[in-house]
């Protein structure tokens, strides 16, 4: 029996019943032939005044919008957030204000460093962003299944993602970009021990756990601000694909995670997730032996435990994915009174660059799109027109301040107040303790198996790197642990000819 996915076709006609709708231009005019264009004689030419003709095909020259830069390849579902223990002495959201009051959401899962047709079960961080859609407006939560990244100042991200794509002269995937600049960057170690640990190609977006991974700032109806980290923990238990399924799956059906999300929802098996905030307080900030606002850092759970607050749980594929999983556009800047940024730097540039994307990619008024649209509160601005313009505030005043009842400031909603000191300068960040997070996931949170696994990964990729990059990583995994080092090493020795330097066959 055909699976819901390919079944869609023919539920589309079951639930029609029999009933077809004509037929129409972009314009609601009824077309009456869809096989033949209008010519001079059954040899053509073609006329200029075929409507029907350039409708279609103008459309269609314009139908790509442009990729995500990362993220490129997804997919994503609607469902809900669901306030299950209160945390209003943390923070005054609206959307937490009830235990049991319910929130919708979209989410959309994606690999990262991928095209849009390449494989669900690349070895590859996964996006896990969350749009809430509250009474006070769209909070976004864009994360990874990750708690940590590779970089700590955002002014590297460009260059990260440039080797984690396509070399600009031969169009390949390059072993040498990719770990150059991680060896160059030892703050990255961290992250790239996950990565190629088992959890570095989970077994679809159900069985795996997504993060804000950054530090946020809560904000309570007293004034008191707080520190906090949100974790969103699968009900369905973590699974991983071992690499050689997932390198196999990647050949055979390359949406797999796509597929495996919604067959589950079409078959009522709707995946939830738990959602947990770590708290800091301003003065653990100061006094907490490592940088709090350190992305490529966790906070320890014996020191600030998990808080359970809520569950996500996603009920309904989207209508249309071009519409909603497309053109649905997340930004960590989209906040709402009670949650606000924090001090970390990637945080910070990330603050302006996704919505700054979202505009080049989508258009001026990428926030009136109905996946985008914050409709469970009312917009009222002085934003005015542009392209796709839809929404332009009817009659409204378009200036501000005014005397002739336009929208007024609510101090009431005013960030809260913070100070701040340090000379302004540019702080090199490459050597601020790279390792010592690392050693502990190393000696204590990975098993024996997992050890032999992690170090077989990273020898696969590593092999295909000049001998210089090569030593340069192994000598960074041994500031990690001796053990890791000396394996890693012993892997290599095994798989790249000692003479020639490049990887046996």
């Amino acid at each position: 029996m055909a699976d819901k996915a390919s079944e869609q076709l023919e539920s589309f006609k079951q639930k029609k019943n029999g009933q077809m709708d004509g037929l129409t231009t972009s314009l609601g005019c009824p077309v009456g032939s869809k096989t033949a264009s209008m010519t001079a004689g059954s040899r053509g030419p073609l006329l200029v005044q075929d409507f029907v003709f350039h409708d279609e095909m103008a459309h269609f020259d314009r139908e790509r919008i442009p990729e995500r830069v990362v993220h490129a390849k997804g997919t994503g579902a609607h469902g809900y957030f669901e306030v299950t223990h209160d945390i209003t002495r943390f923070c005054k959201a609206k959307l937490f204000d009830q235990v049991g009051k319910k929130t919708p959401v979209f989410v959309r899962f994606s690999t990262v460093g991928g095209e849009k047709g390449s494989a669900d079960t690349a070895r590859d961080p996964r996006g896990f962003a969350v749009k809430f859609y509250t009474e006070e407006g769209n909070w976004d939560l864009v994360g990874n299944n990750t708690p940590i990244f590779f970089i700590r100042d955002p002014i590297l991200f460009p260059s990260f993602i440039h080797t984690q794509k396509r070399n600009p002269k031969t169009n390949l995937k390059d072993a040498n970009m990719f770990w150059d600049f991680l060896t160059l960057r030892p703050e990255s170690t961290h992250q790239v021990c996950f990565l190629f640990s088992d959890r570095g190609t989970p077994d679809g977006f159900r069985h795996m756990h997504g993060f804000g991974s950054h530090t946020f700032k809560l904000v309570n109806n007293h004034g008191e601000p707080f520190y906090c980290k949100f974790h969103h923990m699968t009900n369905q238990g973590i699974k991983n694909l071992p690499a050689s399924e997932a390198e196999k799956l990647a050949g055979e059906d390359p949406d797999y995670a796509t597929r495996d999300l919604y067959n589950a929802i079409e078959q009522g098996s709707f995946p939830s997730w738990t959602l947990f905030l770590q708290i800091m307080t301003f003065h653990q900030a100061e006094t907490v032996k490592f940088n709090p606002f350190d992305l490529t850092k966790v906070w320890p759970h014996a020191d600030f435990p998990m808080i359970p607050y809520g569950r996500i749980v996603l009920n309904k594929n989207p209508q249309n994915f071009f519409a909603e999983v497309e053109q649905v556009a997340f930004s960590p800047a989209h906040l709402v009174p009670g949650i606000e940024p924090s001090p970390d730097k990637m945080l910070q540039g990330r603050l302006f660059s996704y919505s700054d994307t979202h505009r080049h990619r989508l258009g001026t008024n990428y926030n009136q799109l109905p996946i985008n649209c914050p409709y469970r509160a009312r917009v009222s601005n002085y934003q005015r027109d542009g392209p796709q313009c839809f929404a332009n505030q009817g009659d409204a005043p378009n200036y501000f301040p005014n005397s002739f009842t336009g929208p007024d400031v609510m101090p009431k909603c005013l960030e809260s107040r913070y100070s701040t000191t340090g000379d302004v300068a540019r702080y090199e960040t490459r050597d601020e303790d790279n390792y010592s997070q690392v050693t502990i996931f190393w000696q204590k949170v990975l098993k024996p198996d997992e050890k032999d696994r992690l170090v077989e990964n990273i020898a696969n990729h590593l092999k295909n790197a000049k001998e210089f990059i090569r030593r340069r990583a192994v000598y960074n995994f041994g500031l990690v642990h001796e053990e890791f080092g000396r394996r890693l090493q012993t892997k290599l020795d095994q798989l790249v000819a000692p003479s020639s330097g490049v990887a046996k066959l």
